[in-house]
């Protein structure tokens, strides 16, 4: 006799977090379907840094120095992440490349690019 009591004072708290739990739940799976492991890091962390800066602007929490330098750091990388992904043979990237050792990532092959290559 409690349960059902306590269900119908508390449904407009229940029923909103159940359909956003829901929401939550389909942006998840279409997220993961679209975007790579490492995409997917990247969205929580940036969903992460909206919430703290969400609850700083509407709830007055403070957020510190070393919280805003790490948001920074975190938004540099997941944009540099992103721009290596879209535009791997620019110059910033090959920079980039160059500066941390690495390999030149092999050019992507086009219509005229041969299937085998010849022998020499």
């Amino acid at each position: 006799p409690r349960i059902p009591a306590a269900l119908h004072a508390w449904q407009w708290y229940i029923l909103p977090n159940a359909l956003l739990a829901f929401t939550l739940n389909v942006l998840v799976a279409a997220t993961i379907k679209e975007v790579s492991a490492v995409g997917f890091i990247l969205t929580g962390v940036c969903k992460d840094i909206f919430l703290v800066l969400f609850s700083w602007m509407f709830f007055a929490e403070e957020v510190t120095v070393e919280q805003l330098l790490g948001f920074s750091v975190t938004l540099v990388g997941v944009f540099s992440w992103s721009y290596l992904k879209v535009a791997p043979e620019s110059g910033a990237v090959r920079f980039a490349e160059r500066l941390l050792g690495m390999p030149a990532t092999p050019q992507q092959p086009t219509e005229n690019t041969p299937l085998v290559k010849e022998k020499v």
